[in-house]
């Protein structure tokens, strides 16, 4: 018999890790496959843990893996899915906002022959503010990228095993798994939801969280900023040296009433500095995303497995 593998990412969830399961557990039921339901636990404060502990306890199909520490929201999901048995593995967040209700359509689209199976946001009940600053980040990403990357995915869907097996081959120490699933260029069946509002608990994502998922997208699928940066220097040389000629013509030809004054030198150092900044957080954000691959630390460090 198949076996699904369910892989959950929590961080403070204590307040819905229950409900979660309990709704996998129901749609599980209803189909002819084996599953597993793996948690992989970032270091959580506030008694999911022991929520966690409670709930594999009482059912043999819960797994769970509890990190040493918070290794962040990239490298801890991958991490989890990469330790997924099954024949297909199923990825959602445990807030209840990846409704469990989408997985038999997964499962329906995997059993037809597709190896992706994806979740794609239509809608949200969330902020309308941030679904239009995420579908502008999107849009713009893909027409710089060189992968056609996908709007509006977060991560959640299934991947057949041959997936699981290319992404351990990898070996990448800080993935942007929405572009690691285009770029692998398999068919992909989607499905479209719209994303409930988070009953319970506060989200885990904030500013940096958000710009760090944004620039690892950039950093990682094209080079366009770093070539603009480059074009745009040429292009401000050249201006400024117009405008030198036309200044000092001007000058010999009315030597008398032509006057400078202050203001423009201000500006144009003010103006040419902030694009220097710029520029060089852009190169910056380059040369950090070079380092984390080059130290290559592990996803992350694991303290303990219940129920393997």
């Amino acid at each position: 018999m198949k076996m699904i593998s369910i892989v959950t990412p929590c961080f403070n969830e204590v307040e819905n890790v229950e409900e979660l399961c309990l709704r996998i557990q129901k749609i599980m039921s209803g189909f002819q496959y084996e599953y597993e339901h793996l948690l992989i636990d970032n270091g959580s404060k506030d008694g999911t843990i022991d929520k966690i502990r409670a709930l594999a306890s009482s059912d043999p199909h819960i797994k769970a893996i509890l990190n040493t520490r918070n290794f962040g929201h990239i490298r801890s999901p991958f991490h989890g899915l990469l330790q997924a048995n099954g024949d297909a593995a199923i990825i959602m967040a445990s807030d209840l906002q990846d409704p469990p209700e989408r997985i038999p359509e997964f499962i329906r689209q995997w059993e037809t022959g597709f190896l992706v199976v994806i979740g794609i946001k239509t809608s949200s009940q969330e902020s309308g503010l941030f679904y239009l600053f995420r579908t502008i980040y999107y849009k713009i990403l893909r027409s710089l990228s060189e992968v056609e990357l996908i709007e509006h995915f977060t991560g959640f869907g299934l991947y057949d095993r041959q997936v699981i097996d290319i992404l351990r081959k990898l070996n990448d120490p800080y993935p942007y798994f929405r572009g690691l699933i285009a770029d692998i260029g398999f068919p992909i069946a989607r499905i479209e939801f719209t994303q409930p509002r988070r009953k319970r608990g506060i989200s885990k994502n904030n500013f940096y969280t958000l710009y760090d998922m944004a620039m690892l997208g950039v950093t990682g699928y094209t080079k366009i900023p770093l070539r603009l940066a480059t074009m745009f220097g040429f292009l401000s040389s050249v201006i400024s040296f117009a405008i030198g000629v036309i200044y000092l013509v001007y000058k010999l030809v009315d030597w008398q009433n032509f006057s400078l004054g202050l203001a423009p030198v201000v500006i144009g150092l003010f103006f040419l500095g902030s694009v220097q900044l710029v520029f060089l957080g852009i190169v910056g954000e380059y040369i950090g995303a070079i380092y984390t691959q080059v130290m290559h630390r592990p996803l992350v460090i694991e303290k303990e497995r219940i129920n393997f």
